[in-house]
């Protein structure tokens, strides 16, 4: 009797793919979508249980448009889409991901840490008010005790800050790959987005149990930056997604500016991103870059990331050690 090889001995991938690469070595937009579709089909028949994140924004929609593509061309499984709630998210967000998990057919799974939720809601707390850390329940003290080692008898109740994105985030997101069994994670994170993922490969190890459920990332995106993303949504995405809008991809100024018979609500661009903000990171900590929609904004010499919370953004590497994307 032949025994089934475990996790991750039946997966067949190079974790040494586009090592070394940056997104120059994909100089045009159809080298940047053959490869984000040849990675995504990998990551679709490799792993067993495989998931996308989805956050509603920009890059993990795009991702998860090469998933339903390639899964329909290759007569795959579309798999679930977790999206984490921490709580802090426009509302528009929500509207957003309920919309087109609807329009898509799609099975969501929402990860939340709900130890901290449930006590924020039942002591009426807003973003910022301190949590005592001993009114966290064992599984949570283990990671502000053990794991980041915090030694303050409170926390703010805020994402963009060390403990609230480890525990608002990190610790929902592995506590769902552990309940949900999910071997690998398709995740929309790019090279040029953060200096902590410059460095990422097409396919990335994480297979440490002391850390987090063993499981792989699945960068379909790497390649991309900013303005290949945007060029990739009003060429492919939406006029493939929108039957009314014009085949070749027609750049609208603003949500006014839409072609006849399309709304807002018809096109799977979060409307954040027409009233100006690049990043949606929460409600709190990320502010608009301009008043122009963001893919009209100076892509080039201006940050994408610079709206959002800087003490997460510096303190990126070290999250990420801990199973943040």
């Amino acid at each position: 009797m032949t025994t089934q090889p475990e996790f991750p001995g039946y997966v067949d991938v190079d974790y040494t793919a586009g090592e070394g690469e940056q997104p120059e070595a994909y100089p045009d937009i159809e080298g940047k979508i053959e490869q984000a579709i040849e990675v995504t089909r990998r990551g679709l028949e490799e792993y067993r249980s495989p998931a996308v994140m989805w956050t509603g924004g920009k890059d993990s929609t795009l991702t998860l448009y090469f998933i339903t593509e390639v899964a329909r061309e290759f007569d795959l499984t579309v798999p679930p889409a977790v999206f984490i709630d921490h709580f802090q998210h426009f509302d528009e967000i929500h509207g957003f991901v309920d919309r087109w998990a609807d329009e898509w057919d799609l099975e969501v799974i929402y990860a939340s840490n709900d130890d901290i939720g449930d006590y924020a809601k039942d002591h009426d707390l807003e973003p910022g008010d301190d949590i005592p850390v001993d009114a966290l329940d064992e599984h949570n003290r283990h990671h502000v005790d053990e794991i980041l080692e915090y030694e303050e008898e409170t926390f703010p109740f805020l994402l963009d800050t060390y403990v609230g994105n480890h525990l608002l985030k990190t610790v929902a997101l592995n506590d769902t790959l552990e309940e949900h069994d999910i071997d690998g994670v398709i995740s929309g994170v790019r090279w040029d987005e953060q200096e902590a993922r410059a460095d990422e490969t097409f396919y990335s190890e994480r297979h440490d149990p002391d850390v987090y459920p063993p499981h792989d990332r699945i960068h379909p995106i790497l390649q991309f930056d900013e303005a290949a993303v945007w060029e990739a949504f009003w060429n492919y995405v939406v006029p493939e997604t929108v039957a009314e809008y014009p085949d070749q991809g027609y750049v609208p100024e603003s949500a006014d500016d839409l072609p006849g018979g399309v709304s807002q609500d018809d096109i799977p661009v979060s409307p954040k991103y027409f009233a100006g903000f690049r990043s949606l990171g929460s409600e709190i900590s990320t502010e608009k870059s301009d008043e122009e929609p963001a893919w009209l904004q100076d892509l080039e010499s201006t940050t994408e990331r610079a709206g959002r919370a800087q003490d997460k953004e510096d303190l990126m590497e070290r999250l990420r050690d801990l199973g943040y994307m």
